[in-house]
């Protein structure tokens, strides 16, 4: 499963009204596995593969996103903070949120 040197990226899209998170984990072995908010782990050749699918599926690295990537999306960068839990199963039910209208400040 996972080492402590494997390296650990999160993704985001924006749906209207909903984030979804996706975890680009890299191996030691150079394989890279993506978690999906369903709870599915893809596993990819290499990391340059995986990036290119979550590219292809409108995905973002949180890690490259700056304040005005986060304002076009409708949302405030110091306030994106991915999933977190023990286990794959307590990340999946954090992998998609609801966005709050800017308008009303609700979900």
């Amino acid at each position: 499963m996972s080492g402590a040197d494997d390296r650990v990226q999160w993704w985001l899209a924006s749906l209207p009204r909903m984030l979804v998170w996706a975890r680009l984990r890299v191996l030691d072995s150079g394989v890279a596995e993506v978690l999906d908010c369903d709870g599915r782990t893809s596993v990819y050749e290499s990391e340059d593969i995986a990036r290119a699918a979550l590219m292809d599926a409108e995905f973002r690295a949180l890690d490259g996103m700056d304040e005005e990537d986060a304002a076009a999306w409708g949302l405030d960068l110091d306030e994106l903070e991915p999933p977190r839990g023990e286990d794959e199963e307590a990340l999946r039910e954090q992998m998609t949120r609801p966005v709050k209208n800017p308008l009303t400040g609700r979900d």
